[in-house]
């Protein structure tokens, strides 16, 4: 089972005031040779760095954004630098970019987590024990990046290699020949006492006859809330995945959201943000399939989101799941909206747990124009 690593970040959002979350629904164009790349390195590099540039930017209350999610495998890795150089210099501080990475060899992952030595020490000692065990330095790594630029305009640098331990797996990892990544970061905010985490797509649905990736993460959370009365607030999902409506994926949600054989308090108020790559997405060598897009945001039942059905984006339970559901479109779209407060229902009618603020789509001229819809404010 892969590590959870509690790492503190000096993060201060604001007391008080909800989240701000930007998904890129971005589509991929990838072919396989070892692990998956992309097709056309410029022109997905041009999409990736077209909303880097809005977020730097930061029209409006863009400026208040906090939490930047893209899909899995999206970043050609030769541009690594260059997205570190434009976070670094350009984005404001108090933020966190959480994007996947093109496949590469296990020695080329290893290489950039001795790059980023300060940052990734306890995830290194885990590589090394299976280069240690085996040839496997030159397997491929499905993988991604978390940077967060700290309050005092510090950039730190983690990665992550996804787990690929779920046999029904029928795309990415067909063939189970990919690295399985040990660790997961268990991301604590402080001042701000909020807590994070980010995992790769299919590491959500990680299960066998004894364990579960996500039963982990309910157990740490639970541990901490037990010692600190703080738990996990929010799960960031990155993905690229032909089924974002698979039973699996609702079966997993009503377990984390609605267990009664015992209590989960460090879940009991995560918020889980799942970001898909667009419809536009394709696989080369694998049958096309209708169902890329739809990142989603899911809450605890007890929040009660309005009832909406719009072009954008519907309200549901996931098919009777004990559990609220903000579910986009499958097009290829900017999703800003606000991360839920920490608790259920405000007795004050002027509050609400969900806001999208903007939904924005391609300009034809690399940029993102706002699409005309109405604002969904969630609660009743």
């Amino acid at each position: 089972m892969p590590a959870i690593l509690d790492t503190t970040l000096n993060l201060q959002f604001p007391l008080g005031h909800h989240l701000h979350c930007l998904i890129a629904q971005l589509p991929n164009h990838l072919h396989r040779t070892a692990g998956f790349h992309p097709v056309e390195e410029q022109s997905q590099w041009q999409t990736i760095r077209s909303v880097l540039e809005l977020v730097a930017t930061g029209e409006g209350n863009l400026k208040k954004l906090h939490f930047l999610l893209f899909p899995e495998s999206c970043l050609p890795v030769g541009r690594l630098e260059e997205l570190l150089t434009i976070v670094r210099e350009r984005f404001r501080p108090n933020t966190v970019t959480m994007i996947g990475v093109e496949h590469v060899a296990l020695r080329v992952y290893r290489g950039y987590l001795e790059q980023f030595r300060n940052d990734n020490q306890q995830a290194i000692a885990l590589v090394d024990q299976d280069i240690d065990a085996g040839d496997v330095l030159e397997m491929p790594v499905n993988w991604c990046l978390i940077l967060v630029k700290e309050s005092d305009g510090r950039l730190r640098v983690l990665l992550e290699a996804k787990s690929h331990p779920f046999h029904g797996e029928e795309y990415i990892d067909k063939h189970h020949d990919l690295y399985r990544g040990r660790h997961f970061y268990l991301l604590r905010c402080r001042p701000a006492c909020f807590n994070f985490m980010a995992i790769i797509c299919l590491d959500y649905l990680y299960r066998d006859l004894y364990c579960s990736n996500i039963k982990q993460i309910i157990d740490h959370a639970n541990q901490l809330y037990f010692s600190t009365r703080q738990g996990l607030d929010a799960l960031f999902v990155i993905q690229c995945s032909p089924k974002p409506e698979h039973q699996a994926y609702r079966d997993v949600a009503s377990g984390f959201y609605g267990e009664y054989l015992e209590d989960l308090p460090g879940v009991r108020e995560t918020v889980t943000v799942f970001g898909n790559a667009s419809n536009q997405t394709r696989l080369e060598g694998v049958p096309q399939v209708e169902g890329f897009g739809h990142a989603a945001v899911l809450i605890n039942r007890h929040h009660r989101l309005e009832p909406v059905v719009s072009d954008e984006f519907v309200t549901d339970d996931f098919g009777g799941a004990p559990l609220c559901r903000l579910r986009f479109g499958r097009d290829t779209r900017l999703l800003y909206f606000n991360l839920p407060l920490h608790h259920e229902i405000d007795p004050r009618s002027s509050r609400v747990p969900l806001k999208v603020h903007s939904i924005m789509q391609p300009d034809g001229n690399s940029g993102w124009t706002k699409v005309v819809t109405v604002p969904f404010r969630g609660g009743v």
